[in-house]
């Protein structure tokens, strides 16, 4: 069994400004040889979880298009239970820029959840061409 030798963390509150929108459990074959989750796999999580926002705007087809920042904050152990809560923070004509926040729930401190991952990405909306087109304006505010 291994011990989790993350430094004593207070534990923190999950956002209410922002939506639950994807959690998983990363698995053995997700780690490297030292047994923390791979970035990659959690980059990949990352951009998943930022495209369901955006999905209810773009209604099509959409590309991440940059990662504007990415900062990982504390390692992912297998076990983890992952929550990645996201907000739409700016629509644009053709693009929508997410921010993304992802908390872990360890295997030994169920209930108390650190932040593990934060970042923003921008998703554009594409035609059957793969170029940009508009996306229609909600009649509610962002």
């Amino acid at each position: 069994m291994t011990v989790d030798s993350t430094p004593s963390l207070p534990p923190v509150t999950l956002p209410t400004d922002k939506e639950l929108v994807l959690k998983v459990i990363p698995m053995p074959a997700d780690c490297n040889v030292n047994g923390d989750i791979f970035g990659g796999w959690v980059m990949a999580h990352v951009d998943l979880a930022g495209a369901v926002l955006p999905a209810r705007y773009v209604k099509g087809r959409m590309a991440t298009v940059a990662v504007n920042q990415f900062v990982f904050k504390q390692p992912v152990r297998i076990g983890d239970l992952l929550s990645f809560f996201a907000a739409v923070t700016r629509l644009g004509n053709t693009s929508v820029t997410v921010q993304v926040e992802v908390y872990a729930e360890r295997m030994i401190a169920q209930g108390q959840y650190i932040k593990v991952t934060e970042a923003s990405l921008t998703y554009v909306a594409i035609d059957d061409n793969g170029k940009p087109r508009p996306i229609e304006k909600p009649a509610f505010s962002v």
